[in-house]
């Protein structure tokens, strides 16, 4: 199975606040900052635009190394990130020790400033620029590791996850020369024994880049055995190029990881990631006015009588039921909290057709094997991911994601891994976790019984939904409120005079509908509407009374409803049809003293008092 990862950071649960003193069911395999290092090519073979007018191969990389700086500004600030060019003219390194290596950043958190740089090299002024500053020289991709090396270990800070990229769209860079080759596939050797993971981000060529001349022994190996550890077509797009980036930049990190138990002394380990949730703004950071640095805020506690400073242990916990204080411990919360340990449990399966739309009622969470926790894991569950596939079945689970949180039973859909022509992943396998509501969790709604649409009009709408059909792609429209957001940000923080404009692909493309119906809108309104009626039109203003006196405010009429009426409500179910205020006088009527003021309250009151 191949080694897959959502884009997304497994946070925990929005929705799950853990108390002070809890601890997760699944934890990282580190913490720390994650750090990342562009190695780039800077060759004259760089610099040669593409066929008409096609952008260069290295203004192609800056592009790609700026959207990365975005977002690492915008999503992870505290990451760091370095920017090192090889093959340079000019040196520039601590105490020049490596010929023909320019470091443009340090390893550092990325920042305005720095993306005002990555600006400055990109275009055809950015290539001119490049050529006076760094120009193109020899290269020895041994000592270009060597120096990353270095910029690693002079970081002090604990790094969680090291990864180096390489740009270039050259398959032999030491031209045949046997000794820098070593040389190289030494320092890569021992950059890979320190835990920096090297990855190739080869670029298009004339002729074709052959991966296994040189960069074969240099790149990472995959993390398993049937993932493909280097892409063999190269990047020719800059899309491309992104999204081959941003699938590596991020690092595996799994919400919780558990035991998914198939039976009595039959478990396998799993990994529960995140494929979706809703994308926040980052919330506002208190800064003091004198020195604009952050405030950090304490929350104490204290006697309301005596005014003395309360411990943890000094208080306790109480809820109130039928008017008496029930207190408890913490100890006592967090034993009644507690139903089982984390995991996930087999309960049984059912066909597909038995799992609705309406069961989806929060984001799914994709279920992945672990085989380093577990060895077999793999095996096993891709066997019961076959089999469940083959006979459309999905299984119901009982699923704990940490300590002192509440069960929920969730569908585990199967997925089959899909590749395209290139071997590349579309879709991994695994299952997706829908979440299943219990049966609290149902409403019963009063349905209102409107007109129903004649045959005729029926078959025009089928017209119309059909002539406004389209393939929806939910990666295909980006949120326009975010967007705004932060290029309003990005505005401040690199000094524009204003932002870059946004398109709002939520707005419904007015006149490409208007083209697709044709006369198929005012035949339908023909068919529903009267003659003569303006559904856009304002409403008629409603007179007055004759009898007003000019002045006063006319009442709305109190509605009465008869006891037998009443009673014919509680016989047939309809209570929930009346407003409250009809409600209220209707336990007037019966002699129903209540004190709620919620709807579902004042019908209990009186279904109980009508039918004793």
């Amino acid at each position: 199975m191949a080694e897959w990862n959502a884009y997304f950071r497994g946070d925990e649960d929005e929705d799950v606040e853990q108390e002070e003193g809890e601890e997760g069911g699944g934890e990282y395999k580190s913490t720390g900052r994650d750090s990342l290092v562009f190695l780039v090519d800077a060759s004259k073979e760089m610099f040669v635009k593409g066929e008409d007018g096609e952008s260069s191969n290295f203004d192609m990389t800056m592009q790609c190394v700026r959207s990365v700086y975005m977002s690492k500004i915008i999503s992870s600030d505290r990451d760091l990130v370095a920017l090192v060019f090889f093959g340079t003219e000019k040196s520039k390194n601590p105490g020049d020790s490596f010929k023909h290596v320019y470091i443009y950043h340090d390893l550092d958190s990325p920042g305005a400033r720095r993306v005002h740089d990555i600006d400055c090299l990109m275009g055809g002024k950015g290539a001119q620029l490049a050529a006076e500053q760094m120009g193109s020289g020899a290269t020895s991709l041994g000592d270009a590791l060597w120096c990353c090396a270095n910029l690693y270990s002079d970081i002090k800070l604990r790094l969680s996850h090291k990864r180096l990229m390489i740009f270039t769209c050259r398959d032999t860079l030491h031209g045949g020369d046997s000794k820098l080759d070593t040389k190289a596939r030494t320092k890569a050797s021992d950059l890979k024994e320190t835990g920096v993971i090297i990855d190739l981000m080869h670029l298009k060529k004339p002729g074709g880049f052959d991966v296994g001349q040189f960069f074969c022994d240099i790149v990472s190996p995959p993390e398993d055995e049937s993932e493909l550890g280097v892409q063999m077509e190269p990047c020719g797009k800059l899309e491309d190029l992104q999204k081959r980036v941003r699938a590596k930049e991020m690092k595996k990190r799994a919400q919780s990881r558990l035991m998914l138990s198939l039976g009595e002394g039959m478990k396998v380990a799993v990994g529960v990631y995140v494929t979706a949730r809703t994308a926040m703004k980052p919330p506002s950071v208190l800064l003091y006015r004198d020195t604009n640095e952050p405030v950090r805020t304490k929350t104490r506690h204290f006697h309301t009588q005596t005014g003395s400073l309360l411990l943890p242990s000094d208080t306790r916990r109480a809820q109130t039921y039928g008017q008496k204080q029930i207190v408890m411990e913490k100890d006592e919360t967090d034993e009644i909290k507690k139903f089982d340990d984390p995991g996930l449990v087999l309960m049984g399966f059912k066909p597909m057709s038995r799992l609705k739309l309406h069961h989806h009622i929060k984001p799914s969470v994709f279920i992945y094997p672990e085989e380093e926790q577990v060895s077999g894991s793999s095996c096993v569950f891709l066997a019961l991911l076959r089999r469940c596939s083959e006979r459309n079945l999905f299984a119901v689970c009982r699923y704990i994601p940490r300590r002192n949180t509440p069960p929920r039973f969730v569908a585990l859909l199967p997925q089959r891994e899909e590749t395209d022509q290139g071997r590349a992943q579309v879709t991994p396998p695994g299952f997706h976790g829908i979440f299943l509501p219990y049966a609290d969790d149902i409403r019963t709604l009063d349905v209102h019984q409107g007109p129903s649409a004649t045959d005729e009009q029926i078959d025009k709408m089928k017209e119309i939904v059909h002539k406004l059909r389209f393939k929806y792609r939910s990666d295909a429209f980006e949120n326009p409120s975010l967007q705004t957001h932060f290029r309003n940000l990005e505005a401040l923080a690199l000094d524009l005079m204003q932002p870059e404009d946004i398109e709002d692909f939520t707005m419904p493309k007015v006149d490409m509908m208007d083209a697709r119906l044709g006369p198929l809108t005012q035949e339908f309104k023909d068919l529903v509407y009267p003659p003569g009626y303006n559904p856009e039109g304002k409403p008629a203003a409603k007179r007055k009374p004759a009898d007003s006196g000019g002045g006063g405010v006319d009442k709305k009429p109190k509605v009465e409803v008869s006891e037998e009426d009443l009673r014919a409500h509680v016989t047939n179910g309809t209570l929930g049809k009346l407003t409250v205020p009809v409600l209220k006088d209707a336990c007037k009527l019966f002699g129903v003293r209540t004190t709620g003021t919620k709807k579902q309250e004042l019908i209990d009151a009186i279904t109980a008092a009508v039918t004793k």
